[in-house]
C-alpha cells in the first residue's frame, strides 16, 4: 500500500484529491493539510511514500514544505500538482527537491499512476509543462555562454560535474566527503558565477562546456 499525504489549501480539491485516492486498492491517504507547515507536520507524524503537494498555499507555500520535507530525510517523494501558469514555483520545487510534477487539470489516471511512479523512485512530469520550462531554461542558459569554466572554483567544477551525472545534494557531500551544507553552498556560489538560476540550467551550462566525469575524494 502506498501512502500519501495531500496538502492543498482548497476545502474541494483536498476531498476530491482525497476521494480519488482512496477509490483505488494500492493507495491510501494518511494525511491531509491545508497549507505547508501541516504538510511538513503530517510528513513527520506519519513518513508517508509520497506527498502531493500543491505549491500556493498560506503560512508555508508548497516551495519551502518541500525544501522541509526532503531536508528532513524521512523518505518521503514529493509530487507538486499544480496549476499551468506556475512556472517559477515548479521551477523552485524542483530546486527545492520535488522529483516531479503534474497539473491539476491532469486526468484522474494521469495523477494515480504519477503517484504511483513516484513511489517506485519515477519522475512524473507533465509534458506540456516541462516544454515550456526548458524553453524558459534554455533561453536563460544562453545568456551565460561567455562565461568560462575557468570562473569556477576546483570545487565547485567537482560539483557541477555529479549534479550532470544525476546525483543528488545528499549524494554529492557522500562521494566528495563534504556537508550537505557545504555543496549546496558551492552549488549557490556557482550559480552566481555562471548566472544561471537553478539546478537543471546549471547542468545544461556544464553540458555545453564540457564540464563531465567524475568527481571523488573529500576535500
Amino acid at each position: 500500500m502506498i501512502r500519501v499525504v495531500v496538502a492543498d489549501d482548497h476545502a474541494v480539491v483536498r476531498r476530491g484529491l482525497t476521494g480519488l485516492i482512496e477509490s483505488t486498492d494500492d493507495l491510501e491517504v494518511v494525511g491531509v493539510a491545508r497549507d505547508g507547515s501541516e504538510a511538513v507536520d503530517l510528513v513527520r507524524e506519519h513518513r508517508p511514500d509520497v506527498a502531493v503537494m500543491d505549491l500556493q498555499m498560506p503560512v508555508l507555500d508548497g516551495v519551502e514544505a518541500t525544501r522541509a520535507i526532503v531536508g528532513e530525510a524521512t523518505g518521503t517523494e514529493v509530487l507538486v500538482l499544480t496549476s499551468f501558469s506556475d512556472f517559477a514555483r515548479i521551477d523552485a520545487a524542483i530546486e527545492a527537491g520535488a522529483v516531479g510534477y503534474l497539473l491539476k487539470d491532469a486526468e484522474p489516471e494521469v495523477l494515480l499512476d504519477g503517484i504511483r511512479a513516484v513511489a517506485r523512485g519515477g519522475s512524473p512530469l507533465d509534458p506540456r509543462a516541462a516544454r515550456r520550462l526548458l524553453s524558459r531554461r534554455s533561453t536563460v542558459a544562453a545568456e551565460s555562454e561567455d562565461v568560462e569554466v575557468s570562473a569556477l572554483s576546483p570545487r565547485e567544477a567537482e560539483v557541477l560535474r555529479l549534479v550532470v551525472e544525476g546525483l543528488l545534494n545528499k549524494q554529492i557531500a557522500q562521494r566528495l566527503g563534504i556537508t550537505e551544507r557545504t555543496v549546496k553552498a558551492h552549488l549557490t556560489s556557482a550559480y552566481q558565477r555562471i548566472g544561471v538560476a537553478d539546478r537543471t540550467q546549471a547542468a545544461l551550462w556544464a553540458q555545453r562546456h564540457d564540464l563531465g566525469g567524475s568527481a571523488t575524494g573529500p576535500g
